[in-house]
């Protein structure tokens, strides 16, 4: 059905007609016959009153547009866009997701003698605008759209309906056009990040527990031979050796990198709301989801860890493939980034026989929802296996309001499931976040310990 601006619906008309508004009728048809009405009665004052509305009237009549309506949606030339956020990750609202930007542009082109649009905005299956615009030929529009949601989304769908002079004259409907995005997640500020227990490498932004150059003051000892020179401490040489018998160099410690592991569970992409964790129902478009904080979680530690000058690898655990090898620089932010925007639940998770394999002497960072024990388990393993884990839980905020006393009862069951999960392994040592409860003071803290374990280092 057609509806016109202020009138009743008319029936369907084929694709680029214009139907003409009840209204516009009706005002020809009274003019007309005041006009008879006038004639007949020899009443020129009443003749006079119909010729105005039947003279407006034909004339709208033939100013009546010929052509169709077309609307556009674009988007950025790149196909993805970043999910800008604001604030900081030390404990404000950012660190849980606020909403990102979506910018595209709506282009509206409509035919000869029509003057307005009535232009239709929807998101997620809900109206989000209704606008009359004025359009001359052609015109473009700029929409802005706020979402807390990660990974590919719809950006909108729009339809528009032509209005002609006066509305007196309105097209049919357009087909509904619509784009597709991969919003990247944003990463927030942190401070100080744990670091593992062993660092690698020759050289890097942490101290290590290795003799070299770089560091901080280890120890003074006596010169031997490949010492250099300029390392020789004086004022100790006059002090211990006065007669310069032995010579004294201030050795320091070397400087090496961190090797970080994230491993992000993508099997799970619940709501806050239980009633949607079955998959029957979707969760509500404003509320983020388990799997967008563990995209933005993720993003947050790779760059923090990137900036120090660590490497930083990516692995699924609800995929089969090949994991994103570590590697440093901005290049390897962006490729995680967008590793991990198309993360997303693939079909019935299957079990995977062992744990993925890790770089030796990595921190593992588990984001997960621990609904299931597959992620408990692989924390565990690596932590067995010698391992810093830390295991980041990414579950929203349950919303228990409006749950049947059944519905109560089972998410109370699942959650105390879960809870054990996580209390085994806190008893294995490994060290517990939870993403939504200022991660950025629970981080710290865990860097902090770091520094009383042998063989560690934190990030400053």
């Amino acid at each position: 059905m057609t509806h016109l601006p202020g009138g009743e619906p008319r029936p369907p008309t084929p694709d680029g007609a214009w139907s003409r508004a009840r209204a516009g009728d009706a005002a020809l048809l009274a003019g007309a016959l005041l006009l008879v009405a006038g004639a007949l009665a020899g009443r020129p004052d009443v003749a006079l009153l119909g010729a105005a509305p039947l003279i407006a009237g034909v004339w709208q009549r033939s100013r009546t547009p010929h052509g169709a309506v077309t609307v556009e949606l674009s988007r950025s030339t790149d196909g993805s866009v970043d999910g800008s956020t604001d604030g900081s990750a030390g404990g404000g609202p950012a660190e849980t997701g606020l909403p990102g930007a979506v910018a595209a542009a709506v282009r509206l082109r409509v035919p000869a003698g029509a003057t307005a649009a009535l232009l239709r905005v929807r998101r997620g299956g809900r109206p989000v605008d209704e606008v009359l615009v004025a359009v001359r030929s052609e015109r473009r529009l700029s929409l802005t759209l706020r979402t807390v949601r990660t990974g590919p989304q719809e950006i909108a769908t729009v339809d528009a309906q032509g209005v002609g002079a006066g509305a007196t004259t309105v097209s049919q409907p357009t087909d509904v056009c619509t784009r597709s995005v991969l919003v990247l997640p944003a990463p927030a500020s942190l401070g100080e990040v744990p670091l593992p227990q062993r660092l690698r490498g020759l050289t890097g932004g942490h101290e290590s527990r290795r003799p070299g150059e770089g560091g901080g003051l280890r120890d003074v000892h006596p010169y031997t031979a490949g010492d250099r020179l300029r390392r020789i401490d004086w004022r100790v040489t006059a002090r211990r050796a006065p007669d310069l018998h032995e010579l004294y160099v201030r050795r320091e410690h070397a400087l090496a990198e961190a090797v970080v592991l994230l491993v992000v569970d993508s099997r799970d992409d619940v709501g806050p709301d239980p009633r949607t964790w079955r998959g029957e129902r979707l969760p509500r478009p404003q509320d983020p989801t388990s799997l967008d904080l563990a995209r933005t979680a993720a993003a947050t530690l790779a760059q923090r860890y990137l900036a120090l000058g660590d490497r930083v690898g990516l692995d699924d655990l609800g995929v089969r493939r090949r994991p994103l090898p570590p590697g440093g620089g901005r290049r390897q932010l962006d490729r995680v980034r967008h590793a991990l925007a198309v993360a997303h639940p693939a079909g019935e998770p299957t079990t995977r026989v062992r744990a993925p394999q890790v770089p030796s002497g990595a921190l593992v960072v588990v984001l997960s929802t621990f609904l299931d024990d597959e992620a408990a388990a692989a924390a565990a393993h690596w932590r067995r296996s010698g391992h810093r884990v830390v295991a980041v839980d990414v579950l929203p905020t349950v919303r228990r309001r409006g749950l049947s006393d059944r519905e109560h009862l089972a998410t109370r069951l699942v959650l105390l499931a879960r809870e054990d999960r996580l209390a085994g392994l806190a008893d294995l040592d490994v060290e517990v976040v939870a993403w939504r409860d200022v991660p950025g003071l629970q981080l710290t803290a865990l860097a902090r310990r770091g520094r009383r374990r042998p063989g560690a280092g934190v990030a400053t």
